[in-house]
């Protein structure tokens, strides 16, 4: 499920995912660009992690949030994804 809001200069939009689901769709939206920032959320809507995403930010230095990321999903079934993006 996605929704869509708009503030200003930035589009939000969340993804409902499956714990094992979580890593790809976060790797498939910052392939995309344009991403501000990402925040992990559980399903009753309680922020578990905020990643903000600076235009730099690739390859090596995403490892330690693809690792915080994976322990996430492990633990829960269902996760929220926020994506903040750049209009």
């Amino acid at each position: 499920m996605t929704t869509d809001a708009t503030q200003g200069h930035t589009r939000t939009e969340e993804f409902k995912i499956e714990g094992g689901k979580v890593l790809d769709k976060i790797r498939e939206l910052i392939h995309q660009g344009n991403i501000l920032r990402i925040i992990l959320k559980n399903e009753e809507g309680k922020t578990l992690i905020e990643i903000p995403l600076t235009l730099g930010l690739v390859g090596a230095a995403l490892l330690p949030v693809f690792a915080a990321v994976g322990a996430l999903a492990a633990v829960l079934t269902r996760m929220v994804i926020v994506v903040e993006k750049a209009e």
